[in-house]
C-alpha cells in the first residue's frame, strides 16, 4: 500500500548544479511573491540576495510560462513607477481528494487556491470500490470540459486520506472485515490508473497544515504547529516556512499525545488525544442523548442547539489541546500554533479562547511563549491540502533540486 505520509512521485529530473540552482532560484521567487502576494522586481532582488539581472531573467521566464503576471504600476514619489507581479490563477492547476471518514471531496484548484469545481459524496463509512467508481466520475466531471491548454497545466493529482483507515472500523461503527479492504490499497496505481498522471499521497491532517501554509496563513508565520479537529483530531508541523513531514511521514501526528484523564473508578489516567478531541467524540455524546448527529457531518455552519453538550465537548478539546501544546513546545519551540477544523467558525473561535485560557493555567517555565491563533480555511482544509501536493511538489523550495543524485 502506499504509506499516505508523504510526497510520493517520479523521481524528479535533475541535469547539472546549474540547471538545478536555477531551479531553486525560480522556486524561491514563487513562494516569495506566493507569501507576499505580490513583489517588485526590486522588492524580490533584496529579499533573495539575487542580482537585479538574475532577477529581470527569471521574470521573464516566469511571465513567458505564464506562471507569474504583472500588476497595475504602483507610483512612488520619485523615478519609474514599479510593476508588481502576483501568481497567475491560471499558470497551474492540481486536483486534489479528501478520503474521509464520512465523505469523499473532489475538487479543480488554480495555482492561487481558488476552487473552481468540486464534487461530495458523503456515506456511512468509506469503502473502496466506492472511492474509485467517485474518482472516476469525478475525473471526468471536473476536467472533460475543460480546454486542452488548461488540462495541460495540471500539475497532477494530490491524496489526502487518514493513516491505517482500517484500524478504525469500531469507532466508525463500521464492518471490519469491509474496513480492512483498505490495508492493501494502493493509492497511487488504482487512482494512477483512472487519472493517468502523478498522484501525491499524504496524511490527510498534515495535508491540512500544507493548505493553511501556502493558501491561508495570513501573518505568514514560518514555524508554526497546526492542530486539526476532523473526525479524529490530526496536526501538522512548519519549520522554516516548510511543511516537515518526518522521515516516516508522521510528523505531528498530535492525535496519539497521551492526555491525562480519569479512569470510571475516579483514578489517574492518560488517553490519546484522538479520544478526547475529536468530531466523533461529540457524536457519541449526542447520540447517546438520543440526538440526531447528522449535521456535524453534513452542515459545518448547522450546529446550533447542540448545547449543552457541545460546551461540555469544546472544554474537553480544549483541555487536550493545551496539554498538546505544551507537550509540543517543550520538544520543538513554535512560536504559534494554528487550531482548525471541519465546524464552524463560532466553535472554532470558542475552541480557540478556551484552549488560550487552559493554557494559561500550565506551569510553563523553562518554555517560550506560545501564541494560540485561528486557522483560516476551515472544512475545505484536507480537500485544498491534497490539491496543494502536487503544486508543492513541481514549484515550492526545495534544496535538494540543488545536488544531483549521490553528490
Amino acid at each position: 500500500m502506499a504509506r499516505p505520509g508523504g510526497h510520493t512521485a517520479k523521481p524528479r529530473q535533475r541535469g547539472t548544479n546549474q540547471s538545478g540552482l536555477r531551479q531553486y532560484n525560480e522556486r524561491l521567487v514563487l513562494s516569495l511573491i506566493r507569501r507576499f502576494k505580490a513583489l517588485s522586481k526590486a522588492e524580490i532582488a533584496r529579499k533573495t540576495g539575487l542580482t537585479a539581472q538574475t532577477i529581470s531573467v527569471i521574470m521573464n521566464r516566469l511571465e513567458a510560462d505564464r506562471l507569474v503576471v504583472k500588476q497595475a504600476p504602483v507610483r512612488g514619489r520619485v523615478g519609474q513607477p514599479s510593476v508588481p507581479f502576483a501568481l497567475n490563477p491560471d499558470g497551474a492547476f492540481s486536483l486534489g481528494l479528501k478520503v474521509g471518514r464520512r465523505s469523499f471531496d473532489l475538487s479543480l484548484v488554480d495555482f492561487v487556491g481558488n476552487v473552481r469545481s468540486t464534487l461530495r459524496e458523503t456515506f456511512s463509512y468509506p469503502a473502496p470500490a466506492r472511492l474509485e467508481a467517485f474518482v472516476a466520475k469525478g475525473v471526468d466531471v471536473l476536467t472533460s470540459d475543460l480546454a486542452p491548454d488548461v488540462r495541460a497545466r495540471i500539475a497532477g493529482f494530490g491524496v489526502a486520506t487518514p493513516y491505517e483507515m482500517w484500524s478504525w472500523s469500531e469507532e466508525l461503527h463500521a464492518p471490519s472485515e469491509a474496513m480492512q479492504e483498505w490495508r492493501h490499497f494502493d493509492f497511487e496505481s488504482v487512482i494512477g490508473g483512472i487519472w493517468g498522471g502523478r498522484v501525491h499521497v499524504c496524511n490527510d491532517a498534515t495535508a491540512a497544515c500544507a493548505a493553511e501554509l501556502i493558501f491561508g496563513n495570513p501573518e505568514r508565520h514560518l514555524d508554526f504547529l497546526y492542530l486539526y479537529i476532523g473526525a479524529f483530531v490530526g496536526g501538522g508541523v512548519v519549520l522554516g516556512g516548510s511543511l516537515f513531514v518526518g522521515p516516516h511521514g508522521n510528523a505531528g501526528a498530535i492525535g496519539s499525545l497521551p492526555v491525562p484523564t480519569r479512569t470510571p473508578a475516579g483514578t489517574p489516567g492518560t488517553e490519546q488525544l484522538i479520544l478526547r478531541a475529536s468530531k466523533l467524540t461529540l457524536e457519541r455524546k449526542l447520540r447517546a442523548a438520543g440526538r440526531d448527529a447528522t449535521a456535524i457531518w453534513t452542515a459545518s455552519e448547522a450546529w446550533s442547539g447542540l448545547d449543552p453538550m457541545l460546551d461540555d465537548w469544546i472544554e474537553e478539546v480544549a483541555s487536550g489541546l493545551a496539554h498538546a501544546v505544551v507537550s509540543s513546545i517543550s520538544v520543538i519551540d513554535f512560536p504559534v500554533a494554528v487550531i482548525d477544523g471541519a465546524m464552524p467558525v463560532g466553535v472554532r473561535a470558542d475552541i480557540v479562547r478556551r484552549t488560550r485560557e487552559k493554557l494559561g493555567a500550565f506551569n510553563r517555565r523553562g518554555l517560550s511563549p506560545v501564541a494560540i491563533v485561528e486557522g483560516t480555511i476551515g472544512v475545505s482544509a484536507r480537500t485544498l491540502g491534497s490539491a496543494s501536493l502536487p503544486l508543492l511538489a513541481d514549484f515550492a523550495i526545495d534544496s535538494s533540486v540543488l545536488f544531483k543524485p549521490g553528490q
